[in-house]
């Protein structure tokens, strides 16, 4: 990639997070959330290889969806309260309607189908900017929202996710793939704690960020893409 492209994508992927975390106005929050998206698009389908242009698509197509629906949500709170500010989503259609653009956002169960496809498409280094850097805004704006969200819906989501990230990873042997469950089974107990405790939820998605990017960078290190390679991988590079 040609390395003005490539600052111009990472300036605007740190412009994008920056703007939806720090604004208070819903319009302000999705355009933020866009920016984001557009800007690791290039990144996913950079080797031009069929599964990272398939990776890319499917995460434009369900990203796109998600925040049309954010906005859908924010103009039916704004249609009928008079209000833009992200914290006073009060309408109850709203609140439904934005839990679900959230969980589609940051892959909960049952919106998780495309996270683990994604990240296999994905180099080590953009399957780590998937799993921390791009969940932050979204896990922003439910930190914002939490007073609001449905609860019944929230908890049954992160339960599902929970589970079902820890099942379906036994299952693998592509690494990646591994690492997308865990990382749903982790958002399942974020969203879980987040109607008791918001601030808790963020402590956590901190955590697990430091522990994430530990772990992609250590594979990325030892080219590990394959459990039989992490088997031998002690053999070739010890540290």
């Amino acid at each position: 990639m040609n390395p003005q492209a490539k600052l111009v994508f990472t300036m605007s992927l740190l412009l994008g997070t920056s703007i939806t975390i720090s604004s208070n106005h819903w319009i302000m929050a999705w355009t933020g959330l866009e920016i984001n998206t557009l800007a690791i698009l290039p990144f996913i389908s950079k080797s031009h290889h069929p599964r990272a242009i398939e990776a890319a698509t499917k995460y434009f197509l369900v990203q796109a969806t998600a925040s049309a629906l954010v906005l859908f949500s924010s103009m039916v709170n704004a249609w009928q309260t008079g209000q833009w500010d992200i914290t006073q989503l009060t309408h109850p259609m709203a609140c439904t309607v934005f839990t679900a653009a959230i969980a589609m956002k940051l892959g909960l169960v049952p919106f998780h189908f495309w996270f683990p496809e994604v990240l296999q498409g994905s180099s080590l280094t953009i399957g780590l900017i998937l799993s921390t850097i791009m969940k932050f805004p979204p896990i922003t704006l439910m930190y914002l929202t939490s007073g609001s969200l449905n609860p019944i819906l929230l908890t049954t989501m992160a339960v599902l996710s929970t589970i079902l990230g820890g099942w379906m990873g036994l299952n693998q042997t592509q690494i990646r793939k591994i690492l997308a469950f865990s990382s749903i089974s982790h958002l399942g107990w974020m969203t879980i704690i987040l109607i008791y405790s918001p601030k808790l939820t963020l402590l956590n998605f901190y955590l697990y960020t430091i522990m994430t990017a530990a772990t992609f960078l250590a594979l990325n290190t030892m080219k590990a893409m394959k459990l039989s390679t992490l088997m031998t991988s002690w053999a070739k590079s010890p540290a």
